[in-house]
């Protein structure tokens, strides 16, 4: 939108090309989050078919695997042989997908939930700059504009962080120097291109 507004376009354009900017980078957001984590779907698909197919095959084996998995964390071999086997009397896919292969029903991968929560939060992050070029008064559109996009995302940087367990200062400066060049940018582009005739 930046670019659209550094081109020398009307207000009516940029917010075009705004509304037309949060549409594809949500649809382009959840897109790639949904191939992303469809692949990963599929291979905790491909992981619980295998093991399915382990149990079957050397049912001994699996059982001193999950056994094993209990003596590392601290248990007596008898008591992680104990538990292993009342485990596997009960669960026995479930266990070994949880022990073994760290995958439970709370962690498994939801590639429509994931498109969705990606599509929702770029269209969140992008109504506010939007809202801001829509209601400015001209001159300062792309001023104005941008920088609630810089405190927006320094805002979104250090809450990272702190999440993260990182410095959010330094959360907020990385993501906030990203942000700004990736503007320059665009606003140079779109001056270069407004001085061009097509």
């Amino acid at each position: 939108m930046i670019g659209v507004a550094a081109s020398s376009a009307s207000r009516g354009q940029t917010v075009l090309a705004g509304l037309a900017g949060l549409v594809a980078g949500a649809m382009s957001m959840a897109a790639g989050e949904y191939v992303s984590v469809s692949s990963l779907l599929d291979a905790e698909k491909a992981d619980t078919e295998r093991e399915r197919q382990e149990q079957v095959s050397s049912p001994e084996m699996e059982l001193e695997e999950l056994a094993g998995i209990y003596a590392r964390r601290g248990l007596n071999r008898e008591l992680a042989r104990t538990v292993a086997k009342e485990l596997m009397r009960v669960d026995p896919l479930g266990s070994h997908l949880r022990d073994e292969l760290g995958m439970s029903e709370a962690t498994r991968a939801r590639p429509l939930q994931a498109a969705l929560v990606s599509a929702a939060s770029f269209a969140l992050g992008a109504v506010p700059g939007l809202l801001v070029m829509m209601l400015a008064p001209a001159p300062l559109g792309i001023p104005l504009t941008a920088t609630t996009a810089i405190l927006l995302l320094a805002t979104l940087g250090a809450l990272g962080g702190k999440l993260g367990g990182a410095p959010p200062a330094r959360a907020a400066l990385r993501v906030t120097v990203g942000g700004g060049l990736a503007m320059a940018l665009t606003a140079a582009i779109g001056r270069l291109a407004g001085g061009v005739s097509l």
